[in-house]
């Protein structure tokens, strides 16, 4: 039978409607299963076996039901839920199926209770039936998944309920265990100590819980802290000065409401302006729950003022001194007999008038959200009728305007304002009191989002478990905030915010209605705004202008909404949404259609073996995110083809092997130029499975291109055997994309040769190759190193200038051509004597590059702005520039461009009388480099043949110094043979050979002159 909710009487289940009054009869809602975090209590009497052999069964059952009444009164007192007794068990769950954010702390309470209770209800039974319970207790704190038992569905399910079973039976008669989660949530409530660690049935790990040894039965479980420096808020605290100096100036009683959510720093606020008025300040909160808390705050400060005492010696000389008294402690719960209720308000006012004779009074009143209606009442009397400088403080969340309505009406003695985040310089400075690491700080400021207390507890648990700050935690009281709010929506909203996670943090109306069945349409426009009263929701403007776009208050909010979303149906909704996205939104991307895709496949495969169908997924999602993730390479945003590429390669572990690797060497391309060098040789590893010859040929070919970074021992014969090879199979199968980089991988064996006629036409033919295939990524690589060789090798200077400003054109929307180009003009444009030109280029392009977040490329091009110091003869700015590179290359392992940095590097160093670390730098370079890295092999031998001529040791410094000239015998590196005779000729002129000096200065500038290097040329003159 169903009954009506409006009249009550029964009807058939296939009725429509109420046959007694007519109303239209609900269908039964579905079962709703929710993911949350609860806190689990198990309690067990000791020794009940031996309790069954000594009672007849009747005494027995009269002895238990009695027990079992009154633990049911505390739990259910303490907001707890009773799931079942079982024997001489009791289970009870806090947080089902309304959520609080104290929880853990109800729990806990109530499990001292039950053991006082027990004490009290003992001497009863020993009277009637010869005697007395000993119980024993489990309190555990995790994630479930809450059902309704009405429909069939057991309360909770879920580890942590085993555990809590578990601490419970190992729990000493008396006494009372707490997980490791429960006590976090309480810890400045509770004294603890803290047990050896125990292994459990059903548990990897030991556990390591902590004994309830005492508690303190109004402190909050996470006290707040309001010694922390005061930022920010100047607008809103001179707000709370001037209503204050109007109560003064007026005489009269003001009512002032600080509005906000919780943390946002209403009590700091508070706190500051409190301690500068010098009046007298009297602080009381209210309670979430509990008996006679109706005037708690003011019952807190009655005794904080010395009770009936303390009142007395206030009102002294008071015609109604001990009438006033009487009437406070009866109405605050502390004196016998039952308050008056229309004496109680006029008492209040006159024990506050009397305080504010002496000087003015300001009343803080803390979490008035949880203010009975009477409280309330009271606070408006006190507002209308009482006559004095007091200013009444009220701290309250948004949840006040939905109890109180009225409460912020207009009114001429009230005054109100909401609490905003915290700016993000704000933010920072806070943080910067609590932590050192500028990475932690920077992630943090972002998850919290302006919450001082999000960002003080944030910061605390990142200290306290000693992490990086790669991942910022989420504290557990955090948590139970958010989830005590998300309880607190009817079932309407809650299905629509739920929803509204799985799209995203900023998400469209029409995105949340293609997620919502036929019976969510209707409530759903009222729901939104709802939502927004509440500020669960902010409205955004549509950047199309056609439709309603929200997101969500706080990113914290959405993911606590997110997380309590079941996983079969997080699944079901993220696959819905992609397939919407694909057919609705042609401008999707594969990145955020890719994503829901991923999500669906991850949700749906923790809760099961794999099928055809998740395989299915997993490859669709797989797909997608690669093709994400080649355009992000292709734009040269490696972090974001990093991640997108990686996770495509997990989803593609089961699928084609030639689909996985081609993936895979995109995904060690990605690496590489995000300077993971490891990790891209191990992709390019894995790809060298793939049973194409093809793949497998760029595979290799691409592990042989890294080693080039990475090894020192590398030769050059065997670089250009792999890429031959390559050659052949690609020219076999037609692969213009694979020639384009086996020929670009010739290209780098060329350069490390020092042939750079020969490298500019193999370059050549490897655009004509990309140009065909038409990749853009592969263009842009060939054009990049075009411009090196055009710098060092046999090109003048003029005609070099304008190869790369035609490499410029070819390569425009292309950072690393952008990069790479600039930086070389920046060079030759010192060499022609334009020194403020080649500056103003090499800043804007670092600028440029930086700006971009391509640290690696950047650091790898460093060289080219010590190279135009050098020329500049500003070996400071020369010696800056090169270190930068230097410390960031070795900070990747960058082998290839770190040799010939160093190199460079001991050039400044020298000059700037360095030697020693000069000789290091030669030593490094000398390390880094490989036997075939010719131009890195004749810098360092230049540096260090003058550094050991300096010293005298002059056949050591010779052979050095002709050594660097000899190794460019075969080479075309113009510039770089002056630049060895010129070290030739500066060694020997440090030995007294001035003839042998003056050769190989000759022979250096006349180099210089066939180069175009105005600027050396002039300085050799000099010399």
């Amino acid at each position: 039978m169903a009954a009506c909710r409006t009249c009550g009487e029964p009807n058939a289940e296939s009725a429509r409607f109420c046959h007694a009054c007519g109303t239209t009869l609900a269908e039964p809602e579905p079962p709703h299963e929710v993911r949350k975090t609860v806190t689990i209590l198990f309690a067990d009497v000791a020794g009940s076996t031996s309790l069954g052999e000594r009672l007849d069964p009747e005494a027995l059952r009269a002895v238990m039901t009695r027990y079992f009444a009154e633990m049911r009164s505390v739990l259910e007192h303490h907001g707890g839920t009773v799931e079942k007794f079982i024997g001489d068990a009791v289970m009870a769950v806090f947080g089902v199926p309304v959520a609080h954010e104290d929880d853990a702390l109800r729990a806990v309470r109530a499990a001292d209770e039950m053991r006082n209770r027990l004490g009290e209800l003992n001497p009863e039974l020993e009277r009637q039936y010869g005697v007395a319970l000993e119980m024993r207790i489990g309190v555990n704190t995790g994630e479930v998944v809450a059902g309704d038992p009405a429909a069939g569905q057991a309360l909770v399910t879920g580890d942590a309920v085993n555990l809590a079973k578990r601490l419970e039976q190992a729990a000493p008669p008396g006494s009372v265990l707490i997980g490791k989660l429960t006590y976090p949530l309480v810890k400045d409530a509770v004294q603890a100590g803290p047990l050896q660690s125990f292994s459990v049935k059903g548990k990897a790990d030991p556990v390591s819980p902590l004994r309830l040894d005492a508690i303190d039965p109004h402190a909050a479980g996470v006290a707040r802290e309001l010694d922390k420096p005061f930022v920010g808020r100047l607008e809103e605290l001179a707000a709370l000065q001037l209503a204050f100096r109007r109560v003064e100036v007026e005489q009269s009683c003001r009512l002032f409401t600080v509005l906000g959510p919780a943390g946002i720093g209403k009590s700091r606020l508070v706190s500051e302006f409190a301690a500068g008025t010098g009046a007298t300040v009297l602080e009381g909160r209210c309670l979430p729950y509990g008996e006679g808390i109706t005037l708690w705050p003011f019952r807190e400060i009655v005794f904080a003022r010395g009770g009936a005492d303390g009142l007395a010696e206030l009102l002294d000389g008071a015609d109604d001194a001990e009438l006033v008294v009487e009437r406070v402690m009866s109405a605050v719960g502390a004196a016998s007999g039952s308050a008056n209720a229309e004496d109680t308000p006029w008492a209040f006012r006159r024990l506050l008038e009397t305080i504010a004779r002496q000087r003015p009074v300001v009343v803080v009143l803390e979490d008035v959200h949880w203010a009975a209606p009477a409280l309330l009442d009271l606070v408006e009397y006190l507002v209308g009728w009482l006559r004095g400088p007091v200013l009444l403080v009220c701290l309250a969340r948004q949840d006040l305007v939905e109890v109180r309505p009225g409460w912020l009406n207009p009114r001429p003695e009230a005054d109100a304002l909401m609490l905003e985040p915290l700016a993000a310089d704000e933010a920072e400075s806070l943080l910067g009191e609590l932590l050192t690491d500028s990475q932690a700080t920077a992630r943090i400021t972002e998850a919290a989002e302006g919450n001082p207390l999000f960002l003080e507890q944030m910061a605390a648990m990142l200290v306290e478990k000693d992490d990086d700050a790669s991942a910022i935690p989420v504290p557990p009281s955090i948590q139970a905030l958010l989830a005590a709010r998300l309880d607190q929506l009817d079932r309407v909203e809650r299905d629509v915010i739920e929803r509204a996670a799985v799209v995203g943090r900023e998400f469209s109306r029409a995105a949340l209605i293609a997620l919502a069945p036929t019976d969510l349409m209707s409530p759903l426009p009222g729901a939104l705004m709802a939502l927004v009263r509440k500020q669960m929701l902010v409205p955004e403007t549509s950047r199309a202008g056609q439709d309603d776009v929200f997101r969500f208050g706080h990113i914290l909010i959405r993911d606590a909404a997110y997380e309590a979303v079941p996983k079969k149906v997080r699944g079901e909704h993220h696959e819905q949404l992609a397939d919407w996205l694909q057919g609705w939104n042609a401008e999707a991307t594969d990145e955020i259609v890719g994503y829901h895709l991923e999500q669906a496949y991850l949700a749906r495969s923790e809760l099961g073996q794999p099928d055809e169908t998740l395989r299915a997924l997993a490859s669709r999602a797989g797909s997608l995110l690669a093709s994400a993730g080649r355009r992000a390479l292709g734009r040269d945003d490696f972090p974001a083809a990093v991640s997108l590429l990686e996770r495509a390669a997990l989803l593609l572990e089961d699928d084609d092997r030639d689909h996985r690797a081609a993936v895979l060497i995109d995904l060690g391309l990605a690496l590489r130029e995000a300077g993971q060098l490891e990790a891209a040789d191990r992709s390019f590893a894995a790809a060298e499975d793939a049973s194409s010859d093809r793949l497998r040929c760029r595979a290799v070919l691409e592990r042989s291109s890294l080693r080039t970074f990475m090894d020192s021992g590398v030769e050059t014969d065997e670089l250009l055997q792999a890429a031959n090879r390559a050659i052949a199979v690609f020219e076999s199968s037609g692969d213009d994309l694979g020639l384009a980089r086996a020929w670009l991988h010739v290209a780098e064996v060329q350069w490390l040769r020092c042939h750079c006629a020969e490298m500019e036409e193999v370059l050549a033919r490897g655009l004509v190759h990309a140009e065909r295939a038409g990749e853009r990524r592969e263009i842009s690589a060939i054009l990049a190193v075009m411009a090196p060789a055009a710098l060092v090798g046999p090109r003048p200077v003029d005609d070099a200038i304008e190869v790369c400003r035609g490499i410029l054109e070819l390569g425009q929307d292309s950072a690393g051509v952008e990069g790479h180009v600039n930086l070389v003009l920046a060079v030759l444009e010192a060499m022609t004597g334009r020194i403020e030109e080649a500056r103003r280029l090499y800043r804007e392009t670092t600028t440029f590059l930086a700006d971009r977040g391509l640290t690696t490329l950047l650091a790898s091009l460093r060289m080219y702005p010590g190279m135009v110091e050098l020329r500049a003869g500003d070996y400071e700015a020369a010696e800056r520039e090169l270190r930068l590179g230097y410390d960031e290359l070795a900070a990747v392992g960058h082998r290839a461009f770190l040799s010939t940095t160093a190199a460079l590097l001991a050039k400044p160093l020298y000059e700037l009388g360095h030697h020693d670390e000069a000789l290091a730098m030669t030593q490094a370079s000398d390390e880094a480099a490989s036997p075939d890295d010719i131009a890195s092999q004749v810098i360092w031998r230049g540096t260090r043949a003058k550094i050991l001529a300096h010293r005298g040791e002059a056949a050591a410094s010779i052979e050095l110094a002709n050594e660097a000239v000899e190794l460019l015998r075969e080479t075309d590196l113009v510039d770089t043979r002056a630049d060895a005779y010129s070290d030739l000729a500066e060694t020997m002129r440090l030995l007294g050979r001035d003839d042998e000096a003056a050769a190989a200065r000759a022979r250096a500038l006349e180099l210089y002159e066939a180069k175009g290097n105005i600027a050396s040329a002039a300085a050799i003159l000099q010399t």
